[in-house]
């Protein structure tokens, strides 16, 4: 749970009321998809990363095509965090002013972002996932930070709970349920962790309480936030808190700490993956210069398309939706079909489900984003 957390009022505005009952479907489907991935995994013991699964089931070109949106999706994530981290600083000092660096001239927030990009390079030169692991668990406690100073707000600094909101929002409902896919988009790094875990029998209970601990979360911080400024929320509830107040500060100072923890998680794979293309995985040097050279492309491109809901919303909708939706359904009936397993109706009946609404909200969603960003580009 991370910069979802900030979006998931304004996708709730967005849907209205009667959208947390589809907010609720996703996680619970989210949830048998990972088990899916695992279920994969133990189908072989050569599998050990997403794209191997792909193999498993179809081939280089199922490597090819699970590699492809699992890559651009974790790499669209980072982006996000480095676009999230800007206009939060911007917010926290509305104040600073631009600078020139050379001949361009370097506006606040994109200050703010190269600023954010320089603070993460260092978390990503650890390769090592009991490192970064630390790292996720400060993620995960300033989540719970960030939720107690938005209630602070709410309760003792008058803010309140007045906005009644809509029941539903037809024409917000795409943008709603992407944002809600990319809540729940961890799966690109699910099979990592799963190779990763001392007792891998664990891995189904630490699933299963995470998604729960998530799913409240993030349900308690749409409720409230939408009780808070309904209609009016921005793309990060933080942006809608009042400023000068200690729990807005508070409130924003987490958010900053939340991307900077897991940004080099959501980055290992990809680097992992280059470095091994490369041949370089035994120089330290080589892969400190590929991970470098990540930052600085999720940088470039947090630059040129700095638009957090939209960006967030294409993400959930195109890759997320296919990453944790689509391909843990494809996968697992291809491998299960070629190992000659038994064919539970119900099982199948319910993956065939999945991929349908799946491919429903990667096209309906991807639409809506991508006209969206082409609208505030112009």
């Amino acid at each position: 749970a991370g910069i979802g957390l900030l979006s998931i009022p304004y996708a709730l505005s967005q849907g209205g009321w009667s959208s947390l009952a589809v907010f609720l479907a996703i996680a619970a489907i989210c949830y048998y998809t990972g088990i899916l991935l695992q279920r994969c995994m133990d189908a072989s013991p050569l599998v050990d990363t997403y794209p191997d699964i792909g193999a498993l089931a179809f081939g280089r070109r199922g490597r090819l095509a699970v590699a492809a949106f699992m890559y651009l999706e974790l790499y669209l994530v980072a982006v996000d965090f480095l676009i999230l981290e800007g206009d939060n600083l911007r917010k926290l000092f509305p104040g600073a002013a631009g600078f020139r660096l050379g001949g361009l001239r370097v506006g606040t927030k994109q200050g703010f972002v190269l600023a954010a990009a320089l603070a993460v390079l260092p978390t990503t030169w650890f390769s090592s996932l009991s490192v970064l692991a630390y790292a996720a668990a400060g993620g995960a406690l300033a989540s719970v930070v960030l939720i107690a100073a938005v209630m602070w707000v709410a309760v003792l600094d008058g803010v309140g709970f007045h906005e009644r909101g809509r029941l539903v929002r037809w024409a917000g409902m795409p943008s709603a349920v992407s944002l809600y896919s990319f809540c729940f988009s961890g799966h690109a790094v699910f099979p990592m962790i799963y190779s990763g875990m001392k007792d891998r029998r664990r891995f189904p209970r630490a699933l299963l309480i995470c998604f729960a601990v998530s799913t409240l979360s993030y349900g308690f911080m749409g409720v409230t936030g939408y009780l808070m400024y309904g209609d009016a929320l921005m793309s990060q509830v933080t942006l809608n808190l009042p400023s000068g107040k200690v729990s807005s500060k508070v409130a924003i100072y987490t958010t900053l700490v939340n991307p900077l923890t897991k940004y080099a998680l959501v980055v290992a794979p990809i680097a992992e993956a280059i470095e091994a293309a490369l041949g370089v995985r035994k120089s330290r040097l080589l892969c400190a210069l590929v991970r470098t050279a990540l930052v600085v492309g999720t940088a470039v491109v947090a630059l040129a398309v700095p638009f957090f809901a939209d960006v967030v919303a294409l993400t959930g909708a195109l890759l997320s939706c296919t990453a944790t939706l689509l391909l843990p359904s494809l996968c697992y009936l291809r491998v299960r079909a070629k190992l000659g397993y038994k064919k539970p109706w119900l099982e199948t009946a319910a993956c065939v489900a999945i991929v349908a609404v799946g491919a429903a909200i990667v096209v309906l969603g991807t639409y809506s984003s991508v006209k969206q960003i082409v609208q505030r580009l112009k």
